[in-house]
């Protein structure tokens, strides 16, 4: 296995598994994880032997979101980009959009082998991939409207859930299980923990059985047509919309707040909380 900071890397046969490694924080994507973790989407795609990849997540949790604390913090490079409209396009248009897409894109078949909390920007990283598997204590939420963002920069939710299911899980902050995902149709198949690994594998294996340029013009074929109904399009819209409302009296509001109450004040809106002290007000 490679290993680096964040993200551990190992091919075994036609498969490589991509690990995020932060779990004494969730596998929070900071800054250091989204490069690492796009230089090893970037290493798969480029090895002739590698048919199929497999995304996981260290410990207990798949990926909690993004590394709110490092944001809050506003001194990592691309955090302080933040402190600008036109820094903070520039940083979720390098870091977040293109970064996504690549996994999207990748002509090697994709599979997100998810446990634990799977939430915001890390639902949207899981939902890169072609197929996900999850623990059958995988939770999948979303609760980001409720801090004056727009879901997250890529919405996923009407894609993999339909419209009026994504209505309410976003407006409503509902927690999916992984049994109500399965039904819903955004997991392929539930398993039990123990079994997660095993199953996965056994997935990629499978997928591993087709050809390489049969496997990369059929993916082509199937994003494509998903492009024809309107999805990298609605993204890119959704995704100038998040701008907006990023930027509106509210949201830079509440965003003071959070700089001055810490991940305190991130997890009481999460959870709904309407302290007064927040100048947001409502």
């Amino acid at each position: 296995m490679t290993q680096s900071q964040t993200v551990g890397y190992q091919v075994d046969g036609p498969v490589a598994t991509i690990t995020l490694q932060r779990p004494e924080a969730a596998n929070a994507q900071n800054a250091r994880m989204i490069d690492e973790l796009d230089a090893c989407v970037r290493r798969a795609g480029d090895d002739p032997a590698v048919r199929v990849v497999i995304l996981t997540g260290a410990g207990k949790h798949f990926c909690a979101g993004h590394d709110l604390k490092e944001l809050l913090a506003g001194e990592e490079h691309w955090a302080a980009m933040r402190a600008t409209p036109e820094g903070k396009l520039a940083h979720e248009e390098t870091m977040y959009w293109d970064r996504l897409l690549r996994i999207r894109d990748l002509p090697k078949i994709t599979i997100a082998a998810v446990a634990g909390t799977c939430a915001a920007a890390g639902l949207a990283l899981a939902c890169m991939c072609d197929l996900i598997v999850a623990a059958d204590d995988a939770r999948f939420s979303n609760p980001v409207l409720r801090m004056s963002g727009a879901g997250v920069e890529l919405l996923v939710e009407p894609w993999e859930l339909g419209v009026r299911r994504a209505k309410e899980f976003l407006f409503c902050a509902r927690t999916l299980t992984a049994h109500e995902a399965e039904r819903a149709g955004l997991v392929n198949r539930v398993v039990p923990r123990a079994e997660l690994e095993a199953t996965a594998r056994e997935m990629a294996e499978a997928a591993a059985l087709v050809p390489p340029v049969t496997a990369r013009a059929v993916k082509d074929t199937l994003n494509h047509t998903l492009d024809l109904m309107g999805q990298r399009a609605a993204w890119r819209y959704h995704f100038m919309v998040h701008q907006f409302v990023s930027n509106t009296a509210e949201a830079l509001a509440r965003a003071e707040a959070r700089r001055a109450g810490g991940m305190d004040a991130v997890r009481a809106e999460q959870r709904g909380d309407r302290p007064d002290a927040d100048p947001a007000g409502g």
